[in-house]
């Protein structure tokens, strides 16, 4: 199975689940023994991430308000300590970084969704 690091970390460190690589550009911090999926794939690259997303037309102060808080406390020591220990990486930015992620996600799953012939019946 594919599972994200900070949801399954323990139970491969506890060796209740065997891990056999990550799907990450380079190799966890959590879980450095494990190779990546490129070492035997060249190019591979597949990693979860997680944002918050407000409705269309929300007032641009309410998002840069939004932006601030959130990377405030990702800036926070004892958050990244917690995430680090979690296997986060973390992504600050502004809201524009991350409308480029999701544009750039987008694009890089649409062109995987469309070779693949995979189709919604």
């Amino acid at each position: 199975m594919f599972d994200n690091i900070p949801t399954c970390a323990e139970h491969v460190k506890s060796g209740k689940l065997r891990g056999l690589a990550v799907t990450s550009t380079t190799r966890s911090e959590v879980l450095p023994d494990l190779p990546t999926v490129a070492d035997f794939l060249p190019g591979y690259e597949a990693s979860a991430w997680y944002g918050i997303v407000a409705p269309k037309n929300t007032p641009v102060e309410v998002i840069d308000r939004l932006n601030k808080e959130i990377n405030g406390v990702l800036a926070d020591p004892a958050a990244k300590t917690r995430f680090a220990e979690l296997g986060a990486i973390l992504l600050p930015g502004s809201a524009a970084d991350f409308g480029k992620l999701l544009a750039d996600e987008t694009e890089k799953w649409g062109k995987v969704v469309k070779f693949s012939g995979a189709r919604v019946d």
